[in-house]
């Protein structure tokens, strides 16, 4: 059973399985949320909510990371003790070498369900664990922006949407890369303790506990195509035209295609029409300017033809659900000035 605290009520035990050995925050961001919810329900008289544990895959109990840090853990998540309230696949590295190492590990999660879990979450690749397991079939789910088609193409049983920061479905609770582990992290005790105390936690972390931008990812909105696609023959083209009115008779002409077969093409190859591609491409172009220029809205419209300050603030709240001057303040260059003239050389 669960150690129980000194009233004899059982804590929530979660188990946080450390799947990767690249990012420690995969992991030690969601641990922190659960232990600093029992630091704050501690000094509020109230007994502990939670007993957690980092897990490794595999028997060895080790999780060896890239920057030199070794953890070892007191349970593999085969061996770690039930009942277990809340279970956390926390990232997914893809090593074919570990592929063996592996095997007990995805048939133990195979047997995990909502009948001897309450939850069970994943952080980042952390999903390809969970669908592999076959427990994301039919299930809405979302990973890390970068990861969303290879979880498409792979499992194509899971309903993928690589937006939200976080995904709920059922007891299946799946969240985007890394620094969203903590967004999750925060949903669950919000859910189990309140939003006071969940607020709590988000301000000794320095954390939202519900992010600007509606909780959305801001991936790239073009996946990479393959160099045959016919995106790569008119990507240079595009970019001398955006600030140009453009349809698909001017790109079809561009490509000596007819309309009709450009827009066969492009349906078959992207999955979207041309006028949309422009329009991701403006988007695209635009965050750019946002991100690394100080260039006025009002000429970041005119490069991008993006019609007006108006229509730009349409289309990004809905492609990426914030406005062009929220962005700008979120992911400007961190190359400040520094009193001196000049800005923070690389």
């Amino acid at each position: 059973m669960n150690r129980e605290d000194v009233s004899g009520r059982p804590r929530r035990r979660v188990v946080i399985v450390a799947m990767t050995r690249l990012l420690l925050l995969d992991f030690a961001g969601p641990a922190d949320v659960f232990n600093y919810a029992n630091k704050c329900l501690q000094e509020a008289g109230a007994p502990e909510g939670y007993e957690v544990l980092v897990v490794s895959p595999t028997a060895e109990r080790k999780v060896a990371l890239s920057s030199g840090v070794d953890i070892s853990c007191k349970f593999s998540a085969m061996e770690a003790p039930g009942p277990v309230d809340t279970l956390i696949i926390a990232g997914n590295d893809f090593s074919e070498d570990m592929a063996a190492a592996f095997a007990p590990f995805y048939e133990w999660l195979a047997g995990v369900n909502e009948y001897n879990t309450r939850r069970i979450g994943s952080i980042c690749g952390g999903a390809f664990a969970l669908a592999k397991a076959g427990l994301l079939d039919g299930r809405k789910a979302t990973t890390h922006w970068n990861l969303s088609e290879k979880l498409k193409k792979r499992y194509p049983k899971v309903d993928v949407n690589s937006d939200p920061f976080f995904t709920i479905d059922g007891h299946l609770y799946t969240s985007a890369g890394v620094s969203s582990g903590i967004d999750l992290a925060l949903a669950l005790v919000e859910e189990d303790l309140g939003r006071d105390l969940a607020v709590k936690v988000a301000r000794y972390l320095v954390f939202y506990l519900s992010r600007p931008g509606f909780q959305s990812q801001f991936g790239s909105l073009l996946p990479a195509y393959e160099s045959s696609n016919v995106t790569n023959k008119i990507e240079d083209w595009l970019k001398d035209h955006l600030h140009e009115a453009l349809d698909v008779r001017k790109i079809a002409g561009h490509l000596n295609m007819s309309v009709r077969n450009l827009t066969r093409v492009f349906h078959k190859q992207t999955g979207m029409s041309p006028a949309k591609y422009i329009e991701k491409v403006r988007v695209e172009t635009a965050r750019n300017y946002l991100e690394n220029t100080d260039l006025p809205l009002e000429r970041i419209v005119e490069r991008c033809g993006l019609g007006s300050l108006v229509s730009m603030r349409r289309i990004f709240l809905r492609h990426l659900m914030t406005t062009p001057s929220d962005y700008r303040r979120a992911f400007r260059t961190t190359r400040k000035d520094l009193g001196t003239g000049h800005p923070i050389p690389l």
